[in-house]
């Protein structure tokens, strides 16, 4: 039970996730689609002015705090040219005023904040994964039997370099999830950031203690479920496990 709210924190906790994951979501999204076609493309332009160009833009995106670029994204879109609100979050529900384009809008710039730092290293991860397997032998025999190289990178060496993709993936949307606090703070989002903030300042122990243990158990559930998905991706671990 919390004190200062005097409600359960379990019904705190999940009137916020409906923030919170939905926004972990949309930024984990934006990362996967940007940061696996820059890391292909980068990988199929190795050493010439278009990969350069992509490893320049990811040493940025890694240099720029998140909280700093979400407030030239405020100053931009919302300032500026008037897009979208500088903050607050109208709800899923149009009985509220809201509804599901008023709230995916709402999410759109901290999405776009929380996906930038993860994007860049994402990206290089790719890259690296993938120029490492376009030097095996099955490549070269894609080749030979007269498949493109867009069809060898899509269809066989983007899945054999996923497997240290997908434990970035992982760890990353753990991160987002913790570094949405500071994000919901800045766009004032009433999600678990600002709930953990508001905690803190009423010195409320017992809400602070069981948001941390949320987000831990979140962590080790998606780690789990990546470990599960390794399989899938590479079918030879499980000959491997069997084998054991």
């Amino acid at each position: 039970m919390s004190i200062s709210y005097d409600t359960p924190t379990a019904v705190l906790m999940m009137e916020r996730m409906h923030v919170t994951l939905p926004l972990a979501i949309m930024a984990m999204s934006i990362t996967v689609l940007v940061a696996l076609c820059l890391g292909l493309y980068a990988a199929s332009k190795q050493n010439t002015a278009g990969d350069v160009g992509v490893m320049t833009l990811s040493q940025l995106g890694l240099a720029l705090p998140n909280f700093w670029l979400a407030i030239l994204l405020i100053l931009l879109f919302a300032v500026h040219l008037q897009w979208v609100s500088a903050g607050g979050f109208p709800g899923w529900s149009e009985e509220d005023g809201g509804g599901l384009l008023a709230g995916t809008a709402a999410l759109i710039l901290p999405a776009t904040a929380l996906a930038a730092v993860q994007t860049a290293i994402l990206t290089r991860v790719t890259r690296s994964a993938v120029i490492e397997s376009m030097s095996e032998d099955y490549v070269r025999t894609a080749r030979a039997k007269g498949l493109s190289k867009q069809q060898v990178l899509w269809q066989h060496v983007l899945r054999n370099a996923m497997i240290p993709v997908v434990t970035v993936m992982g760890l990353q949307f753990g991160n987002l999830i913790t570094s949405a606090i500071v994000i919901e703070n800045v766009f004032v989002l009433p999600g678990i950031g600002r709930l953990i903030f508001q905690a803190i300042a009423n010195r409320d122990l017992i809400v602070v203690r069981d948001v941390v243990m949320l987000l831990s158990a979140m962590v080790i559930l998606i780690n789990f479920f990546i470990d599960l998905l390794y399989a899938w991706i590479d079918p030879r671990l499980k000959t491997g496990a069997a084998a054991v």
